[in-house]
């Protein structure tokens, strides 16, 4: 009697494997085969990607969006960020109290964009964007300096783009001193 049990329990396993892989490989003919449809096109066709933004997700967590104007420089998102990768450069203000942001970098070559730095901010002035195609041929394409950005993108009404982080390189002073000036 326990024998026949025991027969009949492998049995099903033989029968829940082959079944298994059977479903997983339909899965697998099911996208083989859409590949030769004569009506699918290229992602570049369907999205239109470089003349329009490709549509993401609602809670999306793409490259950082900064409102300078805001930012008290509390250090507190660069202390929540796990791998290091946010650097908060900052005076104290002569009149008044406060701080000055003298440069806010993310080096996106260590963020794994977790979302972390932007829960502790009092102000909300760091959160998450939309944009995800910020590509660039070296290392320190990739660093970003938020204080050095043209000010529709600084104070966070534009979206971060390769060609900002480009020409800010290249700009010698901060474009803002700080909310306290």
């Amino acid at each position: 009697m326990q024998s026949w049990r025991n027969f009949k329990g492998w049995l099903f396993d033989i029968y829940d494997a082959v079944y298994t892989v059977g479903k997983g490989m339909w899965v697998t003919l099911r996208y083989w085969l859409k590949t030769y449809d004569p009506d699918r096109r290229t992602f570049t066709e369907h999205f239109e990607y470089p003349e329009l933004p490709v549509a993401v997700a609602p809670r999306y967590r793409g490259f950082h969006r900064f409102d300078l104007t805001t930012c008290i420089a509390c250090d507190q998102c660069a202390k929540a960020c796990p791998v290091d990768c946010i650097y908060i450069n900052k005076e104290r203000v002569t009149k008044g109290k406060g701080f000055k942001v003298t440069g806010f970098v993310i080096d996106y070559t260590k963020c794994m964009f977790c979302a972390l730095c932007v829960e502790p901010c009092p102000v909300d002035c760091i959160f998450m964007g939309a944009t995800h195609d910020l590509s660039c041929y070296s290392r320190d394409g990739c660093i970003v300096d938020f204080s050095r950005l043209p000010m529709e993108i600084a104070w966070g009404r534009a979206t971060l783009n390769p060609t900002a982080v480009a020409q800010a390189k290249v700009i010698a002073d901060p474009v803002h001193g700080g909310p306290n000036q």
